[in-house]
């Protein structure tokens, strides 16, 4: 017998109850797909906001550095480290930091000072891009510097005005100077956006008499190269020096985002079990609804495992049909939200466990945001629709006839 065309039969012989489970398991497969693509595209917008702007895949620092900041505990000769993880394939580049006292006018507030090599640190990080008003540092004018939002709001600044800086240098003498503000950042985080302040190296070294070494190292590994195997790599080359990746220095966020995707997979579970229990509903009344049909079936010669067969299919011609109107809605919809995505921008100073997040949130397009979801459907359904087919193959062709 021709089992896909008897399906198809089958399945249209109650329209609407068919309708009705194709329109719910279409839905529930869009509505996944959707939510895939804003989570994902969420997700890499947090790690984006970790790993581009700041952190960077891994920092080194110098032994008992981040356990006891010091400006006297730098890594000495930084070059050492950079060339040959430049020459690995990765990108690096070192960071001055200390802490003091920034004033304006009747104004002041705490400073985290960040000497920053401006060619090198375009390579690793994307801060440089992250201006609300005035330029990102020129190597040209070092006693120009750029701040934070909130500092520069706290201190009344803008791009152009003066402002006081006060601190020690490292040779225990007072380490003040004036400095013109050059640019105002967006939100980078919180730390950042509070008390940030960034400066050239060399404007660095001049007011905290720091002739050589850095604070920090931040590394970017290739996009083909993973984290583990990229710490591995840089662990080598630094020696007794302190390396970590952005999930142990932020494992609060890592672990966010690790349970932000679990939290996609128990989605799915949860809509296609709630699918599942209604394709099972829909096959059991198509099987009692046809029971004399399936014993007829039987009598004429038809096996146990050809009535199995034929409600195989006509579950699976009614999951195809969803997954192709569910994919059919799903693409121009992510297309949309990738495009435009959804404006958070009311929700002024979006951010999320102090890391700035772009107040547009797009969502991304990969295949796994249409491999999951439909994985998931056929799974459940191909487990709901087990017992009305095994139902339907064990009819007896007497106790058929016998059924009203």
């Amino acid at each position: 017998m021709n089992v896909f065309k008897m399906g198809w039969r089958g399945i249209w012989r109650n329209r609407r109850r068919t309708g009705v489970t194709v329109a719910a398991t279409s839905l529930g497969l869009l509505t996944m797909i959707l939510y895939a693509g804003l989570m994902e595209g969420y997700l890499r917008g947090m790690e984006a906001s970790v790993l581009d702007l700041e952190v960077g895949d891994m920092q080194v620092h110098a032994d008992d550095y981040r356990e006891n900041p010091s400006i006297y505990t730098r890594i000495q000769d930084p070059e050492a480290l950079i060339a040959p993880l430049e020459a690995a394939g990765l990108r690096a580049t070192g960071r001055l930091l200390a802490f003091g006292m920034a004033a304006s006018g009747d104004a002041s507030a705490g400073v985290s000072f960040r000497g920053v090599d401006v060619e090198r640190d375009a390579r690793v990080s994307l801060i440089h891009d992250q201006l609300a008003q005035g330029s990102w540092l020129d190597p040209a004018e070092p006693s120009q510097v750029v701040l934070g939002r909130r500092i520069a709001r706290t201190l009344a600044v803008e791009p152009g005005d003066e402002l006081l800086v006060l601190s020690q240098g490292a040779d225990g003498s007072m380490a003040y100077d004036l400095y013109t503000v050059r640019g105002i950042l967006l939100g980078v985080s919180a730390a950042t956006d509070r008390t940030g302040m960034f400066m050239t190296q060399a404007a660095f070294r001049e007011l905290f008499v720091v002739p050589d070494g850095v604070h920090q190292i931040i590394v970017r590994r290739p996009a083909d190269l993973d984290l583990a195997s990229a710490a591995v790599r840089v662990q080598g080359l630094a020696g007794a020096l302190d390396v970590r990746t952005w999930r142990q220095l932020l494992p609060t966020v890592a672990s966010m985002m690790d349970s932000a995707r679990a939290a996609i997979v128990v989605m799915f579970v949860i809509i296609y079990i709630a699918i599942g229990i209604l394709i099972l509903n829909a096959m059991l009344m198509a099987v009692f609804e046809r029971v004399r049909e399936f014993g007829v079936m039987k009598a004429l010669g038809v096996s146990p495992l050809g009535v199995l067969r034929l409600i195989l299919v006509e579950s699976a011609i009614m999951t195809g049909i969803a997954i192709a109107i569910g994919v059919g809605l799903g693409v121009p919809g992510l297309i949309y939200l990738s495009e435009v995505g959804l404006n958070l921008s009311s929700l002024a100073g979006v951010s999320i466990m102090g890391l700035a997040m772009d107040p547009h949130w797009r969502a991304v397009i990969t295949p796994d945001v249409f491999r999951l979801p439909i994985v998931t459907l056929v799974s459940i359904v191909a487990i709901a629709v087990v017992y009305p087919a095994v139902k339907a193959s064990l009819i007896s062709p007497i106790e058929a006839m016998r059924y009203r």
